[in-house]
């Protein structure tokens, strides 16, 4: 399987993929890539609808050229614990990210919960996202609201009075709860169609429709969610002598 980063030739390629409707996995094929290779390139260069080969080369070719000039200035990477692979995790915590952007979450906040997701203590301060992200405190103080706000993490002031930022088990319970809730919103604003619209009336049936579909959907999210938060999560069992995670400092 070749490595190193991927041609211009294999970006068109890819974009006469997606342009002929294939599957990640199948351009991945056919390139001798791995599938996360491909969902990743496409991810964080417009999407599938938006990717176009020769902005994606040159966006590539930027990005190399800013790391390799600011590299005297970055922070170093942190250890890895347990004997993990530095360089694996980072190409998996970049697949985690684009796969998050596919469900829809936008990028900066699919790079915060990657982030999250991945550190041992599932728990971090916003300066020390901003060390290991290499962006701005706006961003991510913007981030971090949108996800708050959708009840994909929880903050939480430390000892030292700082703002961290969890997420946990209940994590993707919480957010579909939130998502249970926004639906419930749009099955009282139907049903209150269908009195305006006159019931019986095409209209009126189809705002009906919505309103009992998302009403039940909602109502087997919740069993379901509830079933599985008390059967499904399973505890870490770390190995004796467990070295501490590292995290940059704040």
């Amino acid at each position: 399987m070749p490595g190193g980063r991927l041609t211009q030739q294999e970006r068109r390629q890819i974009a006469l993929g997606l342009a002929d409707g294939l599957a990640y996995a199948e351009i991945a094929r056919q390139l001798d890539r791995p599938t996360s290779t491909v969902t990743r390139e496409v991810m964080r260069n417009g999407g599938p609808t938006a990717y176009r080969s020769d902005l994606a080369h040159r966006a590539t070719e930027r990005r190399a050229h800013r790391r390799t000039r600011t590299a005297p200035h970055d922070p170093e990477t942190p250890a890895q614990a347990y004997g993990r692979d530095p360089e694996a995790v980072r190409a998996y915590e970049e697949a985690l990210t684009a796969v998050m952007m596919g469900s829809g979450l936008p990028r900066m906040m699919s790079r915060v919960m990657a982030c999250l997701t991945l550190t041992d203590a599932g728990s971090l301060t916003a300066s020390e996202l901003v060390q290991r992200l290499q962006v701005s405190p706006a961003s991510i103080s913007k981030a971090v609201a949108f996800l708050d706000g959708q009840g994909m993490i929880r903050r939480e002031r430390d000892e030292r009075r700082r703002e961290r930022y969890f997420i946990d088990d209940d994590i993707w319970y919480r957010s579909m709860m939130a998502s249970v809730r926004a639906n419930a919103q749009i099955v009282e604003i139907a049903r209150q169609g269908v009195g305006v619209l006159v019931p019986g009336t095409p209209a009126a049936a189809r705002l009906e429709n919505i309103a009992r579909f998302l009403d039940f959907v909602g109502e087997s999210l919740i069993r379901a969610a509830e079933q599985a938060r008390e059967v499904l999560h399973t505890k870490a069992e770390p190995p004796a002598e467990t070295p501490p995670e590292t995290s940059p400092a704040s």
